[in-house]
């Protein structure tokens, strides 16, 4: 499960449902995905490697 810190509420390691992995124009990788408790959209930025072990744990691609 894909991980963030949503800014709205202040909250740490909030799981991300239904994250997307996006790509950033310089080649860097990020998920978004909603916080279940307020609603926000939660990004959170992640390396090559962990964006693919997400995709494999069940995210899906959005590039």
């Amino acid at each position: 499960m894909v991980t963030g810190y949503c800014v709205k509420c202040k909250e740490k390691g909030v799981d991300l449902s239904a994250p997307e992995i996006h790509q950033t124009k310089k080649g860097g990788f990020m998920a978004k995905g909603k916080h279940e408790h307020c609603g926000t959209t939660v990004c959170a930025m992640m390396s090559k490697d962990n964006a693919e072990k997400a995709l494999e744990d069940g995210a899906t691609k959005a590039y």
